[in-house]
């Protein structure tokens, strides 16, 4: 039973990639085909990416679990089945986390994501929902 983010991460997609983890570095984003996250029904899975170096994932969709607890650990999602079909394995990608935009630099092309509610956007940004609590109480407690 492991919680340490950076232990989490060295056992990241091990059972699809064996050399995942040697592959990844620091700020990769993750592009995988459907319901990405099946069958991970606690936010471990998604503290392994972060702890793996992982700053996202590009999917054509996600489980609902997954999908959520990427939000609750602050771990940034876009959906986007034209980019993933677009996307080939070691195509440098950018993300404006923002508007959406996922750019693949190989190609030029752009493609959108669909937009998260800004809600969403600033769980998130704030690194997740336990961040998200402890700014909102320490400002209320401060006022």
């Amino acid at each position: 039973n492991l919680i340490d983010p950076v232990e989490l991460g060295k056992h990241a997609l091990e059972d699809l990639d064996a050399n995942f983890v040697k592959k990844a570095k620091p700020g990769d984003l993750v592009v995988a085909d459907s319901n990405f996250g099946c069958g991970s029904s606690r936010e471990v899975a998604a503290v392994a990416l972060k702890g793996a170096g992982v700053s996202g994932v590009v999917a054509k969709s996600f489980a609902r679990i997954f999908y959520r607890n990427c939000i609750n650990t602050g771990l940034p999602i876009f959906e986007s089945v034209e980019a993933v079909d677009a996307i080939e394995d070691g195509d440098t990608i950018t993300v404006d986390a923002s508007s959406g935009v996922i750019r693949n630099e190989r190609t030029g092309k752009e493609y959108k994501a669909t937009q998260l509610p800004p809600f969403m956007q600033e769980l998130i940004t704030m690194g997740g929902l336990l961040r998200y609590v402890e700014k909102r109480l320490a400002e209320k407690l401060s006022a």
